[in-house]
């Protein structure tokens, strides 16, 4: 049965229809006896299904975790029994629930513990952040932050090596605390000489292949950690969390997936799709989940990537970690993912030319070719999901061969395992039709080309980045399936800022970054709904609401098909549901009657 207390603004909420002095108690109900009366029927809105056969619709009607039924209020008012929960919509807009097609849900969790440094705007905000956490740590505890942007400053010190400062300030601040900062595309770290003692980094250390320790000119290290360099401090961090017991360790995960779900449902996500966690162990934490859905305690659907199993155990590991949908589920398990190159923000994309601020390079390969294409055979074998990182145009283009390769060589249909290109951020023209050709799914993150787009061409040269950068409507034209996310924590879990991105591309600077690839409103909204479900085999269970379909949907504010451009970010949620189950409500609330 539906729980709601009190609601916000004006959204009524009446009980049961025959309750005394309703103004609807006076309407006959007959419920035909093959026909079940509905848990909750929502009347008098704008839905749009998602469906192309059924539109926008007025009425929704819900049984158990499925929609049941949709139409007018007239046709719905065939649902409502004496137990039904009527929700007047007052035209309020309903969509199937944001599917987060492409984010991090432990690190989320995570992000949401620490310092969160997305809105500094010089460095010595950071160091009086991370000054005030120290003072607060216990001896040898380890200082943590996310979300810093050189890019995103105002300035740099004077001293800055490649764009990015000298950890002097930062370790004079905390001597005795390990302190490590990600970078807000999670490809880099910023450290002081704690953690850079700590994990054994010195003049001597050389930089681990598709990795980078930035150096001053005496070749010291700056505290600036690249890709693959990452790991050093990793593994000692690691050994900290080594010595914590497993209760506590267990608490921490709990009050990750509460942190993350929470702010999630907020949001209006209803399923999450896990693009991996390069620094856990995927066996352990898929158990972990496992606990939690048998416990009742998984408030969203978790659709997850494996991450970094060696390539020698994934014949013995891919049918047993495999997790398929079954009645209402709230955990997946068929896909890996694989990353060959990094950030661009962090110089670690790899491109077909160098960088046009850092001239001798042309990025970094995190993972080769040869791995990726060996991981892609098992994934086939195993009827896997092969889902690869690759933000720069010789990354994508090295994907898209390999994955041509491995289908051929197996004699397979390619389409028919949906692999997915994880950012596919920039492209050559040449490269683009390839993707509707070959069937391979284009998992972008719209909010990522505004939020990077002021600082873009001076990676690329404004040539370059004007013919490669998120080409969106060159890839719907062209047959692509495009998905969308937010990458979450590199941008906020947001999906209504990523629509707005999808259909403006406009900065925060108020420009449009290459306008002439925005999305229409109704692609936009089917990268965030039914694409996603495809992109995960889950059309047939989400992404519509299509009666049979899981009850995964969402009310919010305002209609984002309708709605005036600029007032898109506006538009906040008021409800959302999954499986037929109100997990958040706004506050400030509509009264109930």
């Amino acid at each position: 049965m539906l729980k709601i207390r009190s609601l916000s603004l004006s959204l009524a909420i009446a009980g049961l229809l025959a309750a005394c002095g309703s103004e609807q108690s006076d309407v006959a109900i007959d419920v035909s006896t093959d026909q079940v009366a509905a848990d909750f029927v929502l009347l008098g809105g704008e839905i749009a299904t998602v469906d192309p056969e059924l539109g926008i619709v007025q009425a929704l009607a819900v049984a158990g975790y499925q929609v049941a039924a949709v139409g007018t209020d007239e046709e719905m008012s065939a649902y409502i029994g004496p137990g039904t929960e009527v929700i007047e919509l007052d035209g309020r807009f309903v969509m199937p629930g944001f599917i987060e097609g492409h984010g991090h849900f432990l690190s989320f969790g995570e992000s949401l513990r620490i310092l969160d440094l997305s809105e500094v705007r010089e460095w010595d905000d950071v160091v009086r952040m991370v000054a005030v956490a120290a003072d607060k740590a216990q001896p040898g505890e380890w200082v943590t932050g996310h979300g810093w942007h050189q890019d995103k400053w105002d300035s740099v010190p004077d001293d800055a090596v490649e764009g990015v400062p000298v950890n002097n300030s930062l370790s004079a601040v905390s001597r005795d605390n390990p302190v490590r900062l990600t970078h807000a595309s999670g490809h880099a770290y910023f450290v002081n000489d704690a953690a850079l003692e700590t994990a054994a980094i010195d003049k001597d250390t050389p930089d681990p292949r598709g990795g980078t320790i930035v150096r001053d000119a005496d070749g010291e290290a700056t505290g600036m950690l690249r890709e693959t360099a990452r790991n050093l401090v990793d593994d000692a961090q690691r050994r900290h969390v080594a010595d914590m017991s497993p209760a506590e360790r267990e608490a921490l995960d709990r009050e990750r997936v509460r942190l993350a779900s929470e702010r999630a449902l907020r949001s209006g996500v209803t399923s999450f799709q896990d693009a991996g966690e390069r620094t856990r162990n995927f066996i352990d934490d898929i158990e972990f989940l496992k606990m939690l859905e048998a416990e009742g305690e998984l408030p969203l659907r978790l659709y997850m990537m494996e991450r970094g199993l060696p390539v020698e155990m994934l014949d013995d590991a891919l049918p047993v970690l495999k997790a398929l949908p079954e009645d209402n589920d709230f955990l997946t398990v068929r896909s890996i993912k694989k990353q060959i190159d990094g950030a661009l923000g962090a110089h670690g994309a790899w491109l077909l030319e160098p960088y046009e601020d850092l001239p001798d390079s042309d990025g970094l390969v995190l993972e080769t070719v040869e791995d990726i294409e060996a991981t892609a055979e098992h994934a086939a074998r195993h009827g896997y999901q092969l889902n690869t990182h690759a933000i720069g145009d010789r990354a994508v283009r090295e994907v898209l061969d390999l994955y041509e390769r491995v289908w051929d060589r197996l004699d397979i249909d390619g389409s028919e395992l949906r692999w997915r290109i994880e950012h596919a951020q920039h492209i050559v023209p040449e490269d683009v039709p390839r993707f509707g050709e070959l069937g391979v799914i284009a998992s972008i993150q719209a909010v990522h080309g505004t939020s990077d787009g002021p600082w873009i061409p001076t990676r690329l040269g404004e040539e370059r980045a004007e013919v490669t950068s998120q080409p969106w409507r060159d890839l719907f034209e062209t047959g692509a399936v495009v998905t969308n996310g937010t990458d979450v924590p590199v941008e906020r879990i947001d999906p209504i800022a990523s629509f707005y991105a999808s259909v403006s591309r406009r900065m925060v600077n108020g420009e449009q970054f290459y306008p002439e690839h925005v999305m229409t409103r109704e692609e936009a909204l089917m990268t965030y709904t039914i694409n996603n479900a495809w992109a995960a085999f889950e059309e047939d269970l989400k992404g519509s609401l299509t009666p049979g379909k899981y009850a995964d949907f969402v009310v919010l504010s305002q209609n984002l098909l309708t709605v005036a451009e600029e007032q898109i970010p506006a538009t906040e949620v008021e409800l959302t549901f999954v499986g037929g189950e109100l997990r958040y409500q706004r506050d400030g609330g509509i009264p109930s009657r």
